[in-house]
């Protein structure tokens, strides 16, 4: 039986390699989280700011819009750890 790697999804990929290099689950995840949270999701905030920033100065109608969207999701992706840590609570 022939595997087709096209159709396996991240998720299994990334059950099989934790298992393989003898690590838990948990910790696989705990590590894609600080990485997310740590550098990736800071960076989208910031450009999200500086295209909303762009639109403003050269005289977008919707830059308002942009701003306030940009505004929300930066407060969103800078708040994901505090989010996060307090759903965790909740659930324990």
């Amino acid at each position: 039986m022939k595997i087709n790697l096209k159709n396996i999804s991240p998720g299994l990929i990334v059950l099989a390699t934790s298992v393989v290099a003898q690590a838990s689950v948990e910790s696989s995840l705990m590590g894609l989280k600080s990485v997310l949270l740590g550098s990736i999701l800071p960076i989208f905030a910031v450009m999200g700011l500086g295209f909303a920033a762009f639109s403003f100065f050269t005289g977008n109608p919707n830059s308002k819009q942009h701003l306030m969207y940009a505004v929300i999701g930066s407060v969103i992706l800078f708040g994901a750890q505090s989010i996060v840590d307090l759903i965790s609570r909740l659930v324990n």
